[in-house]
């Protein structure tokens, strides 16, 4: 969990008492423009996302050492593939880059020109590509699954109006958990991206979901939630649940 404070930490809790364990400092990290934060399980280590220098933060799991790298581009959404790689989703440039764990950069996706603002992207075994974004016809929130190629889209899910996508997880089956940030919760599509139900409602959440973590053996899915208060100040937590 990252703590925004004076200086970035990440603090890293027990998963069996959630007692914190221990804290680590992102270096020279701006406040307020931390966008998203994953890990990798392969590499032991955590990536971090920052706005205003369009970088990434890489931090050792025990925090024996930072290192951090350009993305030359505004940096959004972070995942982790198969290949042990990051992605990072680049949402003004409408790409997707990715690169080694320790930031040489690989290639570069141009997405489908109908995918426009794209938020988040996690690639399947398969090679293709899950994409939440914006449609360029109606300006609908919509979930993509795009060829390895990333020529075509070959599954869509569009949100209703005034729905939002936003942070995506797949779970064992390649189904896909997507955040609802407006409606307050999370949708179950199927691997061709059918909506199934929602996992997570409104009765089960204090604020607005933000981000999501799936520990696929222990079936138990983080929600990161912010709450806004009346003088303006918000309030974040963690919620756990199992599906």
């Amino acid at each position: 969990m990252l703590r925004v404070k004076r200086h970035h930490q990440v603090e890293v809790y027990d998963i069996v008492n959630y007692r914190l364990q221990r804290r680590l400092t992102v270096p020279n990290c701006h406040l307020v423009f931390v966008i998203d934060m994953t890990s990798c399980q392969h590499y032991l280590c955590i990536y971090v996302a920052d706005l205003y220098d369009e970088c990434i933060y890489r931090l050792d799991s025990q925090g024996k050492s930072a290192t951090q790298w350009p993305v030359n581009d505004t940096p959004h959404g972070l995942s982790v593939n198969t290949a042990h790689n990051l992605l990072v989703t680049c949402m003004l440039v409408n790409k997707i880059k990715e690169f080694s764990s320790h930031g040489d950069l690989l290639r570069e996706i141009t997405l489908p020109d109908d995918v426009i603002y794209p938020c988040h992207a996690i690639q399947l075994t398969s090679g293709q590509f899950v994409v939440s974004h914006r449609w360029t016809s109606d300006q609908v929130y919509r979930v993509s699954m795009i060829t390895a190629d990333d020529r075509q889209i070959v599954h869509s899910y569009g949100g209703q109006p005034g729905s939002s996508t936003g942070h995506l997880v797949v779970d064992s089956s390649e189904c896909v958990l997507v955040v609802d940030y407006n409606n307050r919760r999370v949708k179950l599509l199927s691997p061709t991206l059918s909506y199934i139900r929602d996992v997570v409602t409104r009765d089960f959440l204090k604020g607005w979901p933000e981000r999501l973590c799936l520990d696929k053996q222990s079936h138990r899915l983080y929600v990161a939630e912010t709450e806004w208060k009346d003088d303006d100040k918000f309030v974040g937590r963690v919620v756990v649940f199992s599906v």
